[in-house]
This record gives structure tokens, sequence and C-alpha cells, in this order.
């Protein structure tokens, strides 16, 4: 009966990314007006796949420790903003925020490939993250939403290592902080994050 259920959850899998192949790794949203920051910053989020994942490290004393990881917020272009991880316990992320939850997840537009200036440039969009890196439980419908999101922008998460503690995780947001032109950060609230619609045509002036 195991044996059946795992066969059919990796058929259905299998589905999902035969389903989305064609944008599971080159996402097509619109780039957003600049002066929609909610939306802008969703929109970094749902066309990213990786990004600096940083925590507080218990084998550095409390040094934040950056690391890159995988992430994704969705099925392409359906995201909820929301970036789950798959980490294994074996890494430092992993067990840095099962000790101490703090976090923040670090992105750019600059790999997207729409920003052909430095990534520190301002015009070049970066957002930063900042919030809770948890755990979920594993008998949660929330776990099979982030399996989803993952395992289609990121089949081959479905074959690593079984032995590895592979967990997945969110990152709970409490504070946004991005730039995307000149006149320093943009102010938003999670709220308005959470609630943007990728709607608007992006503007340039």
């Amino acid at each position: 009966m195991e044996l059946q259920l795992r066969l059919l959850r990796l058929i259905f899998f299998f589905l999902i990314i035969l389903k989305h192949s064609s944008s599971a790794r080159i996402l097509t949203i619109s780039k957003p007006d600049r002066h929609d920051y909610a939306a802008s910053a969703r929109w970094l989020v749902s066309q990213n796949i990786w990004g600096v994942l940083s925590t507080l490290s218990i084998d550095y004393e409390g040094t934040p420790f950056g690391n890159v990881v995988s992430f994704s917020d969705g099925l392409p272009e359906k995201g909820n903003g929301i970036p789950y991880f798959y980490l294994t316990t074996l890494d430092p992320t992993a067990r840095n925020a099962l000790k101490d939850q703090r976090a923040s997840l670090a992105i750019s537009e600059s790999p997207i490939g729409t920003c052909k200036r430095d990534p520190m440039n301002p015009t070049c969009s970066k957002l930063t993250l900042t919030g809770k890196l948890l755990l979920l439980d594993e008998r949660s419908e929330e776990v099979e939403v982030a399996k989803k999101a993952l395992f289609t922008k990121h089949p081959e998460m479905m074959d690593w290592p079984k032995d590895h503690d592979f967990r997945f995780f969110k990152l709970e947001i409490t504070n946004i902080f991005l730039i995307n032109w000149y006149g320093g950060a943009k102010t938003i609230t999670v709220d308005e994050y959470l609630q943007a619609k990728l709607i608007n045509v992006a503007s340039f002036l």
C-alpha cells in the first residue's frame, strides 16, 4: 500500500511538471510598473528561483550566515508570495533555523535578465524579506503546497537523498525592504505585498 501511494505521488508530480515544463525555469509575468512597489516585490519573488537565505549561526556565536538556496513561492505564474524551501538538517541553514527562527531572504533582478546594469545600481531591483524561517508540519496541507511549488520549479529535488533529512520550510515575512529605483527603500506592508496583483505593465521612465 505504501509503495502504491509513493508511486501515485510521483506520477502526480510528474504530470504537474509536464504541464508547467515550458515555464518552470523561464517565467513570463510582465515586469510591473516601478511605482507599484508591492507588485514589484511579488514579481521579484515569482521570477526568481534562488536567493541568499541568511540565518544566525549556532556554530559562530550568532554571526549572520548567508547561504545560496533554491526556493519557490508556488506554481509558475501562480505564486502566493511566500517563499518555500527544501532544506537538509545536515546544512547549517536548517540547523540554525531550528535553534533561532530569525532569517532573511535577499534576491535580485539581475538573474532574471531584465536588468543589464550592475546589480548594485538602484534601477536593478533588489529585495530583502525578513521574518521567521519556520519548519512545516509534514501532516499539514501547507506542506503539500510547498512540495508542489518546489518540485515543479526544481524537479531534481525529488531525487535528492532520502537519508539527508530534507525538510520543508517557509519564510513567515514580517518586514520588506525593496529598492527598485532611485530614492531609497520603498515602504511596503506585508498585507500590501501578499495582496498584490501582477497586472501593471512595466514603466522605465
